[in-house]
C-alpha cells in the first residue's frame, strides 16, 4: 500500500473547513468527514462517534457498505478511550485483540484492521473518528494512523467551527427577531392604541347613532383584535430565545403604556413599580400589559382627569396592577365593555378585579392575580 499524498490530505481538510465555515450544520459536515477519512485511510467504513452530555459514545455518521449509525459504545471500548485520552488506537483485528474485543458491536463484527483517532480539540473533545477494513485486509500502517489521526484533529477543528457559527447565527436570529417584536409592541401595537382612542373621542364628539355609530364600534374592536393578534406575534417571535429577561420588557411596557397615556392626556401618569418582575409568568405578564391599556383607555375617554397614579407591584403571591385618576369618575350610562374585559382577563388567571368610581374622588381600577394558579 501506497503512503498517503500530502495534497489529498490538504484538499480534504480545506473542504471540509470551507463547509464548517459556510455556515453548514455541524451534523451536516460530520458525514463529508467521515468519507474523506475512509478514502484517506483506504477503508472500507468509517464512523464518527459522537460523546453525549452524559459520556456515552454514539454513532452518528457513517460511510462504507454498513451503517450502524445509532450504536451507543461501551465507555471501556477503544472507541470511547480514544475521545476520553486523546490517544489513538489501531489494531491488525479488533475482534481478536484482547484490548478490543470484548467491545465490538455485533455490526460490526466482518471487520478487522481498526484504527481510532480522538476527533476535536483539546478545549472540545467531539468524540473519536474511527475506520475499519473487511477481515483478512491489510492492518493500518503506522503512517496511515498518524494521518488519520492529523486529519482528525483538522477535521474536528472545523467541526468545532461549525458549532460555533451555527451558535452566532442563532444569536443573530434571535437578535432580529428581538428587534422585529420590539418594533411591533412600541411602535404598531401603540399607534394602533392611540388611533382606538382617537377613534372613541370622535364617537363621543360627534354623539353618532345608529348604524355610524355601530360602525364606528365595530373599526374599534378590529383594532383591538388586531393589536390582540399583534401581541401574539410578539410572543411568537421572543419564545424563541428563553434566556431574554421579562422583567425589563413587561417594566419597559407599563412605561411605554403610561407615555402613550401622557401623550393623550397633555401629561406623564405617575408609575411605581414595586419587586422584580422577571419571575412573572409571560401569559400573566401579558395579561397585566392588556389591563393597564385598557384601564389606561378608559381614562383617555371618560375620565378628564388631571392625574392619573400607575402602580404594580409583585410580591411572593400576587401581581396587582392599580389605575388610579382624579377625574370624574365614569359616567352613567357609559358602556363598560371594556371594564368587563379587565374582569374576564383577571377571573381567567384566578384573580379579581375592583373598580372604585365617583364624581367626586375620581375613579380607581385595582386588578389582581396569583402567581400560582390551579
Amino acid at each position: 500500500m501506497t503512503a498517503v499524498d500530502p495534497a489529498l490530505v490538504l484538499a480534504a481538510s480545506t473542504e471540509i473547513t470551507t463547509a464548517a465555515l459556510a455556515g453548514d450544520d455541524p451534523d451536516a459536515v460530520l458525514p463529508l468527514v467521515v468519507r474523506r477519512a475512509v478514502e484517506l485511510a483506504e477503508a472500507d467504513l468509517g464512523l464518527a462517534m459522537v460523546t453525549g452530555p452524559d459520556g456515552t459514545l454514539t454513532v452518528e455518521a457513517s460511510s462504507g457498505d454498513d451503517d450502524p449509525v445509532g450504536i451507543v459504545l461501551s465507555d471501556r471500548s477503544s472507541a470511547a478511550r480514544a475521545a476520553r485520552t486523546g490517544v489513538a488506537v489501531v489494531s491488525a483485528d479488533f475482534t481478536t485483540d484482547p484490548r478490543t474485543a470484548p467491545f465490538v458491536p455485533r455490526p460490526l463484527r466482518g471487520y478487522g484492521p481498526f484504527a481510532v483517532a480522538p476527533f476535536g480539540t483539546r478545549e472540545r473533545r467531539i468524540g473519536a473518528l474511527a475506520v475499519y477494513r473487511r477481515k483478512g485486509a491489510a492492518p493500518f500502517s503506522a503512517d496511515t494512523v498518524d494521518v488519520l489521526t492529523a486529519f482528525a484533529a483538522q477535521a474536528g477543528l472545523a467541526v468545532v467551527l461549525a458549532e460555533g457559527f451555527t451558535a452566532r447565527q442563532r444569536v443573530a436570529v434571535y437578535q432580529e427577531r428581538e428587534r422585529i417584536a420590539r418594533d411591533l409592541h412600541d411602535v404598531i401595537i401603540q399607534r394602533l392604541y392611540a388611533t382606538g382612542v382617537q377613534l372613541d373621542l370622535l364617537d363621543r364628539r360627534l354623539k353618532l347613532e345608529g348604524r355610524e355609530a355601530r360602525r364606528l364600534a365595530d373599526c374599534v374592536d378590529q383594532l383591538d383584535q388586531t393589536m390582540a393578534e399583534v401581541r401574539a406575534t410578539v410572543r411568537a417571535l421572543r419564545s424563541a430565545d428563553p434566556g431574554r429577561p421579562g422583567d425589563a420588557d413587561l417594566r419597559g411596557s407599563v412605561l411605554a403604556e403610561a407615555h402613550t397615556a401622557g401623550e393623550l392626556l397633555g401629561f406623564e401618569p405617575e408609575v411605581r413599580i414595586e419587586g422584580e418582575l422577571g419571575s412573572v409568568p409571560p401569559e400573566l405578564a401579558d395579561h397585566a400589559r392588556a389591563a393597564l391599556r385598557e384601564a389606561l383607555s378608559n381614562v383617555v375617554r371618560h375620565s378628564g382627569a388631571r392625574h392619573v397614579r400607575i402602580g404594580l407591584a409583585k410580591s411572593a403571591a400576587r401581581l396587582v396592577l392599580r389605575v388610579a385618576d382624579d377625574g370624574c369618575g365614569i359616567p352613567p350610562g357609559v358602556a363598560r365593555r371594556g371594564l368587563r374585559h379587565l374582569e374576564e382577563r383577571a377571573l381567567a388567571a384566578g384573580g379579581g378585579c375592583e373598580v372604585s368610581s365617583s364624581p367626586r374622588t375620581g375613579t380607581t381600577i385595582t386588578w389582581h392575580v396569583p402567581l400560582t394558579h390551579g
